[in-house]
């Protein structure tokens, strides 16, 4: 494959990154130096980048992970623009996708060569852009922390959100009975449409007796919250026994209490991951495992719902509708 010069790319670039911490406003446009790529890494050309609830959590904090960069955004679709020493994978113009330790919010961001993927024949970037968090967080979660197996029972709650459409899918992909929740009639239809067999309002609904009676008595053997420590006893009385039970988000109640009887008596398993700070071997692995098994699928099986598109310079109005819960499905911003 071909590696491209320093000296074709521009010096400086746009980068998005929070002035300060607190809420929408404090993002501004900033001018950065273009990065170079290292040693097995790859340097995209971003044409979108997915908008996540941990990017709206490190604006309100105003600081990014030790080690990582201030520019926000975890995932990236667009182009090859140059490549670091032993990337043999891909070469100059290639479409790919990436899940990135931050700086996707600029018009050229970095990527570990292993967390690539390429965009598949068909599907467009703004898709592929919709793809890398929310695959590989799903993946974790459901395959390599909670060991779903065909036929078992998965609850997915925030069943309308980015992450919680593509984890129904993969769910059912993966051969799994799929019911979710969601605060709107519309939000549940929505996920419906990702496959869930049935979807519960949980503001109109007590969501463990909805689930017990759909699944005669047995409960969920997986249980996605991305809602924190809020529906902790809650989900616990909608675990079958040796269920498990994780959580991708702190939420809005990152105290997780519940009586450690009911623990007992499940024989529940209590867990929650963050993707980020996972070991660069283990996203290798998962990348793979992506790119083996589910990949293939995407576009039959796996379709990423976009919601909004925004343009990078209304990243705050972005963040503001996802903090607002409006969204179903993605919430992507453009580069182009």
């Amino acid at each position: 494959m071909s590696q491209n010069s320093p000296a074709a790319l521009p010096q400086l670039m746009r980068a998005l990154v929070p002035s300060a911490p607190g809420g929408p406003g404090v993002l501004r446009m900033d001018m950065r130096s273009t990065p170079q790529p290292g040693p097995g890494e790859i340097l995209i050309r971003v044409a979108y980048a997915g908008v996540n609830r941990h990017d709206c959590n490190q604006r309100q904090r105003g600081a990014p992970p030790p080690g990582a960069t201030d520019i926000l955004g975890l995932e990236a679709s667009g182009h090859v623009a140059a490549c670091g020493p032993g990337v043999a994978t891909y070469g100059i113009g290639d479409h790919v996708c990436a899940l990135t330790n931050g700086g996707s919010y600029a018009d050229y961001v970095i990527a570990d060569a292993e967390l690539v993927l390429p965009v598949p024949a068909g599907l467009e970037d703004g898709a592929a852009a919709a793809l890398p968090e929310a695959l590989f967080t799903a993946w974790f979660n459901l395959v390599e922390i909670c060991a779903l197996k065909a036929g078992e029972i998965v609850l997915v709650h925030g069943g309308a959100s980015g992450v919680g459409a593509i984890a129904i899918q993969l769910a059912r992909l993966l051969g799994a009975r799929v019911f979710a929740t969601a605060g709107s009639e519309a939000k549940c239809a929505f996920a419906c449409q990702q496959g869930a067999e049935s979807c519960f309002n949980y503001r109109t609904q007590d969501f463990v007796a909805a689930l017990q009676q759909a699944t005669g008595g047995s409960g969920a053997d997986i249980i996605i919250d991305m809602a924190g420590g809020l529906y902790a006893e809650k989900n616990l009385h909608a675990l079958a026994r040796r269920g498990r039970l994780t959580h991708l988000s702190s939420g809005q109640e990152p105290i997780f209490s519940a009586p450690l009887s009911l623990i007992m008596q499940k024989q529940a398993f209590v867990t929650g991951a963050l993707l980020r700070p996972l070991e660069r071997a283990r996203k290798a692995a998962i990348a793979q495992e992506i790119r083996n098994r589910v990949w293939p699928r995407i576009g039959h099986d796996i379709v990423p719902a976009i919601d909004r598109v925004f343009p990078l310079a209304a990243a705050a109005e972005a963040h503001a509708y996802m903090e607002a819960g409006s969204n179903r499905g993605k919430i992507l911003l453009s580069l182009m």
